[in-house]
């Protein structure tokens, strides 16, 4: 099973921008879907975005669609979510996870059995 370890979350403003990365460890991502998901406090996780790592056909979740861009890097095992035009309302934490399932490019969570342990992106009106 695919370790995950997901980095470069942080506090900024609205309007702002952040990169997250998801590191993978113990197998390549090849024949994988990664996807990112967030949770807000109170709130159930939400599905963000998701990437077919082989064919890097993408899915992005409407309310972020034209500022979160989900993308595989050159090297191996690791997928990036980069969020343009943050809004208060982004502030969650942020999960990377991975599915062998084809379906799971569709976002459901139930799909994915690796999950990494979060980063915390706060967005400051």
């Amino acid at each position: 099973q695919v370790q995950l370890v997901e980095s470069g979350g942080g506090l900024v403003q609205a309007g702002g921008s952040l990169r997250l990365s998801c590191a993978a460890s113990g197998r390549t991502l090849s024949n994988y879907i990664v996807a990112w998901f967030r949770q807000a406090p109170g709130k159930e996780r939400e599905f963000v975005a998701a990437i077919n790592w082989n064919y890097e056909n993408t899915n992005h979740e409407d309310s972020v669609k034209g500022r979160f861009t989900i993308s595989r890097g050159n090297a191996a095992n690791t997928v990036y979510l980069q969020m343009n035009s943050l809004k208060p309302e982004d502030t969650a934490l942020y999960y990377c996870a991975a599915s062998t399932a084809t379906m799971a490019i569709y976002g459901g969570a139930r799909d994915f059995v690796s999950w990494g342990q979060g980063t915390q992106v706060t967005v400051s009106a």
